[in-house]
């Protein structure tokens, strides 16, 4: 009970300081709201004129009215960096890469001069009302408790989930920042990018995969509900038993002795490494048993090491599109596009 209630005297402490900034923001607004978009490095959008237009969002929470196009833009998940990136926008904000220092190699070079509003799973408050966001892209699995916070500071949307629905995420971004149009046309280019992939493989579609992801003490075998498994069900890749989802889970952790059940012919590993070794470690000390080796795709030399941020942890549009490169890189697939 004393937690419960010291947790919520915080929220109302957060609420207060958020109407005391926001409020500061405003008197300002005005006058200096336009000149600050268009001085600050870190807003790529200020070339963009705005639109009066109002148009009501539905996402996860419920409904978010957003007037005009959005200049000031601030985005708490990595997947949602990725897609407001990909429709041309540059936020002002964003919570840092998992990996990278602090940003995905795939990325930092378009997230330059972007300030850092914390972690995902603990964005900070304060960083976010003082850069005066005009939009906040947010998502219900980490942030459904400081919703209210949120969206005192800037209209906020959340999508639903963070697993496999990176196209729903997506789209609904596109939405917010009244980029409809331009978000549909990145999605049919990937369906296309796909439909091209599939038209080549041909027989290897065939070819049993499965997916396996090292971290720091434990090792899991994904699923079809997550962001690699799905963009292998859109290709028509075959999943090994295992790794089909009859369960609720979205992946198996592993002991070592069950590592024969996530044999395929083709195995993809991945490891998730904060920088601390661990995940590294897990990796080098797992590769090197005798199980391991043991396996079909080991010996048969089909057993890839792709990058973790790419398959897994970023979980956006260009994520998908480097992973797609990449598988057909492996199977020996030239895409048109």
């Amino acid at each position: 009970m004393f937690k419960t209630r010291k947790k919520t005297i915080w929220l109302a402490l957060c609420t207060i300081i958020i109407a005391v900034l926001a409020a500061g923001c405003g008197s300002n607004s005005n006058n200096n709201a336009g000149s600050e978009a268009s001085n600050n490095k870190s807003g790529a959008n200020a070339e963009q004129p705005a639109s009066n237009e109002t148009r009501v969002v539905k996402h996860a929470m419920g409904e978010t009215e957003i007037k005009g196009t959005p200049q000031r833009v601030v985005v708490l998940t990595n997947e949602g960096t990725e897609a407001v990136l990909a429709l041309g926008v540059k936020p002002v904000g964003a919570v840092k890469s998992f990996t990278g220092n602090p940003w995905y190699d795939h990325i930092a070079a378009d997230m330059e001069g972007v300030e850092i509003v914390g972690e995902e799973g603990q964005p900070n408050l304060e960083l976010i009302a003082g850069l005066q966001p005009d939009l906040i892209i947010a998502n219900k699995m980490r942030h459904e408790e400081i919703y209210e916070q949120l969206k005192a500071i800037a209209p906020t949307v959340e999508a639903e989930t963070l697993r496999g629905a990176w196209k729903d995420n997506f789209k609904l971004y596109a939405e917010a920042l009244g980029k409809t149009e331009e978000g549909n046309k990145l999605i049919a280019d990937f369906d296309a990018r796909i439909e091209d992939f599939k038209a080549q493989a041909g027989d290897k579609l065939k070819e049993t995969v499965s997916f396996v992801r090292f971290m720091g003490g434990k090792t899991r075998v994904y699923h079809t509900d997550t962001f690699s498994g799905v963009i292998a069900g859109q290709i028509g890749l075959t999943r090994n038993e295992m790794t089909l989802n009859t369960k609720e889970q979205f992946a198996d952790e592993i002991t070592k002795e069950r590592l024969p059940e996530a044999d395929a012919d083709r195995i993809f590993y991945f490891t998730y490494d904060t920088g601390d070794g661990k995940g590294t470690a897990q990796e080098q000390e797992w590769t090197n048993d005798p199980i391991w080796k043991g396996l079909s795709a080991v010996k048969e030399g089909h057993i890839y090491r792709v990058d973790d941020a790419i398959w897994n942890t970023a979980g956006g549009i260009k994520a998908a599109n480097l992973m797609l490169d990449q598988l057909a890189e492996i199977y020996g697939i030239k895409l048109t596009k």
